[in-house]
């Protein structure tokens, strides 16, 4: 077995998930950076330097997450951290602003085909790597997941007349982080007996390509929350939703 504790960050070539990277390698994980591009990823990994290692893993190609999974398994031997980060907002890849991709989002009008492609990778590629990945993070002693969501997806807030957040909330990618959290609640129960723990993290509005980089929050604020419960101890929470800045959320 790896004599270092392994990490793996899904969609890490870039923006937060990248950042999530770099701090964990700093704090001696040896983390492996999926990227759905190798070639993109061993550049992102060799960018951050030792420690940091490229692996090729698209969250919407089963293949892919299983070859990805046998690499893990034969080379280290080990999952300590488990950390969903791959997400897409749309798949143009270009936000003209954050109002025009509310309103063509709504669900009135919001493409089918759109939906189904960003839900692909937002909520069936969690649950299809989680799948993949819990044989060895179950023989992987202390071993837990974070999932990056968005407080965009807490259903308790955007149904406060109130909130900032609601007149955002959009059925592609605000409720696929919806459906995100759902899942993180239905892994934390399955896996609380078995002491793993699984919580939900949100980065804030950070200035990445999701969004156009229209975001407020730096790269290190974003990844900062991620960064802290994939280090907490064998006695930390599980069932979770927090926020670096607000705490805990409702789901």
């Amino acid at each position: 077995m790896h004599d270092k504790p392994v990490a793996l960050v899904t969609g890490a070539n870039q923006g937060i998930g990248f950042q999530i990277v770099k701090d964990l390698t700093s704090k001696g994980f040896t983390t492996l950076l999926g990227s759905r591009h190798l070639e993109r990823g061993e550049a992102a990994a060799q960018e951050i330097g030792p420690g940091a290692v490229a692996l090729q893993l698209d969250v919407t190609d089963q293949a892919s997450i299983t070859a990805a999974a046998q690499r893990i398994r034969q080379e280290f031997g080990r999952l300590d951290v488990l950390i969903q980060n791959a997400a897409i907002s749309t798949t143009t890849g270009h936000i003209s602003s954050p109002q025009a991709f509310v309103m063509a989002n709504r669900p009135s009008v919001a493409p089918i085909d759109e939906v189904r492609a960003v839900w692909n990778t937002n909520v069936f590629g969690v649950l299809a790597v989680y799948q993949a990945m819990l044989p060895i993070l179950r023989d992987t002693p202390n071993a837990r997941i974070v999932n990056v969501s968005s407080g965009a997806g807490s259903l308790t807030l955007v149904s406060d007349p109130n909130s900032p957040l609601r007149p955002g909330f959009d059925v592609t990618y605000a409720a696929s982080k919806a459906a995100m959290n759902a899942l993180t609640v239905a892994m934390a129960i399955e896996l609380e007996a078995e002491g793993i723990r699984v919580n939900a993290v949100t980065p804030g509005y950070t200035k990445t390509k999701l969004n156009g980089f229209d975001g407020t929050e730096t790269l290190e604020e974003g990844a900062a929350e991620a960064v802290r419960v994939a280090l907490l101890g064998a006695d930390g929470p599980t069932g979770t939703f927090t926020s670096a800045t607000m705490g805990s959320l409702p789901w």
